[in-house]
């Protein structure tokens, strides 16, 4: 059986509503160092903690571009996406961690 890699853009938000927009081959890892702040930069100085979006492919080009795309768009579509996939804004840390139970 072919072990199939997959990629994820991800979107944390702070509780003031920041919102990043970032890429990842391990969503679990790349989650845990936002929330332990181990990221220096925008996510660390804004407290960008809570996943609330993310969305996966084994086509990494397909990742980098969907990436691009997102972090091109205004806010306010961010948070129509946002809302549409998950309309109580809860973290979606528990979700990921058990792709990995």
């Amino acid at each position: 059986m072919k072990y199939e890699k997959y990629y994820f853009v991800y979107i944390m938000a702070s509780r003031s509503g920041v919102l990043y927009v970032g890429f990842t081959n391990d969503i679990f890892r790349r989650v845990l160092e936002h929330k332990s702040g181990k990221i220096s930069g925008f996510t660390q100085k804004y407290k960008c903690k809570k996943l609330v979006y993310f969305e996966s492919d084994n086509d990494v080009y397909a990742m980098i571009e969907r990436e691009k795309q997102i972090k091109r768009w205004r806010r306010e579509k961010k948070i129509s996406l946002i809302r549409k996939e998950n309309p109580k804004w809860k973290d979606l840390y528990e979700e990921i961690k058990n792709l990995y139970v």
